[in-house]
């Protein structure tokens, strides 16, 4: 039903995103890796989005590349794998590290992920590795690699923002979703978003 979602990211909470488009507020979930490239608040943003339905509910599922949409996709098909899990997976490895992960026969880092037993990574294993390809590992490998250049030299702030914030004992991914949520400025250097991000955490 919709192929991506592209507007103004308006809020940045610990599970989801809101982006604006055409007056709509659109409730995303994404996976934990995704905050790290994620542009400050009132910034435009494209999204490419899964829609899970379910009898009570609509849900939207987001991703910054085509890559990590398909590998998402492919991850549900995994019997006693739905999109929770799928989310997991996607945000204790990254789309490049999973795809490696599963070619390789690596189920101890798949476990890793939130509700993912062994079992279950064995089965991601099973069921995906001919669905995957060394070739595509490596080509799409290149295309991460330049999303992560692109974000990096963009929102340098934003980076050295979120080192400070784990070298004060707070988790990584604490330490995005705050940062994330700091509407950043071109004036705003590495302490003023550092106070703006603590400040968003203490009313959290």
């Amino acid at each position: 039903m919709y192929a991506y979602v592209k507007g103004e990211l308006t809020e940045v909470t610990v599970d989801f995103i809101v982006i604006e488009a055409g007056g709509i507020g659109y409730r995303i979930f994404i996976p934990g890796k995704t905050f790290e490239y994620l542009p400050g608040i009132g910034e435009e943003l494209k999204v490419y989005t899964y829609l899970h339905l379910r009898e009570d509910v609509m849900i939207l599922y987001g991703f910054l590349t085509k890559d990590d949409l398909e590998l998402f996709k492919l991850l549900i098909t995994v019997s006693g794998i739905g999109p929770k899990g799928g989310l997991a997976i996607l945000s204790t490895l990254e789309a490049d590290d999973l795809r490696f992960a599963v070619l390789s026969g690596d189920a101890k880092a798949i476990a890793k992920a939130p509700g993912i037993g062994a079992k279950t990574a064995q089965r991601v294993i099973l069921e995906l590795k001919d669905k995957l390809s060394l070739e595509d590992a490596f080509e799409k490998k290149s295309e991460h690699v330049a999303l992560k250049q692109n974000a990096s030299g963009a929102n340098q702030v934003k980076n050295d923002a979120v080192l400070a914030l784990t070298a004060l004992g707070y988790s990584s991914t604490e330490s995005m979703k705050a940062v994330s949520a700091v509407a950043i400025t071109e004036e705003m250097d590495v302490e003023a978003v550092l106070k703006a991000a603590l400040k968003h955490m203490s009313l959290v």
